[in-house]
């Protein structure tokens, strides 16, 4: 699971960065469909009730715009509301709610999800490490509900003037493994399968007539501070020039890398269709590079005061929003949202890629 601020910063730049781009600048879009994990939940975790064992469903998550924990990882709002503002579309619903129109679109990204099934941690001894069963498959099927009850069977046009966000899918299928005793570099020999699992998630949407979808990466793991607390070492050499742990980051890097050559493979084979690679990456590492641009005094530091994780249903928390950067696990908050229109427009013109 990731949660908390980080949340919002990654939120609002990534949200510009598909805005601004190139590919969607011109575009109106009749609906945005998001998929993914807790970097852009809207509320599936919470369609049953709110788990009180999970903090962000408690104060202070929420404070600085709904004014109340919504079940989004965040202090504020997530990546796909900073899109719907964007494109003049209402916050997204998610999917799993019985009350939602979805006309305008449909979250179906829940927090804790994985590219991969649970056979594939069953299989490496990790079924512990997987609380939660929104995988890539599960989404599509989630997606395919939500699509029979807005247009049918003749959902074609429809979904070729709506705008899909794919990811992150990555994240928690590693999180799994390098807190289940399992290494960066055996980590890294089941990156092939996890972007595999992406890719042909990807595909199914453009076979289903999606025609303009963004793919993002994964985060700087090596950054997080429950990585640089739990795997910190004495050893210089072990960290790079901010302070982030290499191997982690070389792990995102090598994943991320992997899954710009499927979408380029994607993109050779569905010539009609854009398919956008967001640098998930490169927008958090530069807020690490440049904590003051983003409003952060510092970003090391969990917003609940150090970088290991809290089972207290109220942690002690930070006296501002703005005082660190990420959760007390791995995830990203709202103050970034400061930013003006032009600068986060100016700054992520960068991190998406037409293939």
């Amino acid at each position: 699971m990731r949660s908390g601020r980080l949340a919002v910063a990654v939120a609002v730049a990534l949200a510009w960065a598909f805005a601004a781009s190139a590919a969607a600048a011109a575009q109106k879009y009749n609906a945005i469909f998001n998929f993914g994990d807790s970097i852009t939940d809207t509320g599936n975790l919470c369609t049953n009730g709110r788990p009180s064992q999970i903090t962000f469903t408690q104060p202070p998550y929420g404070e600085t715009y709904f004014g109340t924990p919504t079940c989004r990882c965040s202090d504020g709002r997530v990546i796909p509301d900073f899109l719907c503002s964007r494109f003049g579309l209402p916050f997204l619903p998610p999917s799993k709610s019985t009350t939602a129109d979805f006309k305008k679109g449909a979250n179906m990204a829940i927090t804790g999800a994985t590219a991969m099934d649970a056979p594939f941690f069953r299989s490496l001894g990790l079924s512990d490490k997987i609380w939660n069963n929104g995988p890539i498959s599960f989404q599509l099927q989630w997606f395919q509900q939500v699509t029979s009850a807005v247009c049918g069977q003749d959902c074609k046009s429809y979904l070729a003037n709506s705008l899909f966000v794919f990811g992150e899918f990555g994240g928690n299928d590693y999180n799994a493994m390098l807190f289940g005793n399992y290494n960066a570099d055996q980590a890294s020999t089941y990156t092939p399968q996890i972007v595999s699992a992406i890719a042909a998630g990807v595909e199914k949407l453009l076979a289903m007539g999606a025609t303009d979808v963004v793919v993002p990466g994964v985060l700087p793991i090596g950054c997080f501070p429950i990585y640089l607390t739990v795997y910190g070492t004495s050893n210089s050499a072990d960290y790079d020039a901010l302070g982030c742990l290499k191997k982690f980051n070389d792990l995102s890097t090598n994943h991320n890398a992997q899954l710009q050559a499927q979408i380029s493979a994607l993109q050779a084979k569905y010539k009609s269709a854009r398919i956008m690679y967001a640098d998930f990456y490169s927008a958090v590492y530069d807020m690490v590079k440049n904590p003051g641009s983003y409003g952060f005094s510092s970003v090391f530091q969990a917003c609940c005061g150090s970088g290991t994780a809290s089972t207290s249903p109220r942690p002690p928390t930070s006296r501002s929003p703005t005082a660190g950067s990420t959760g007390p696990t791995a995830a990203p908050p709202s103050s970034t949202a400061k930013l003006s229109e032009g600068r986060a427009i100016n700054f992520l013109l960068l991190p998406c890629y037409l293939y």
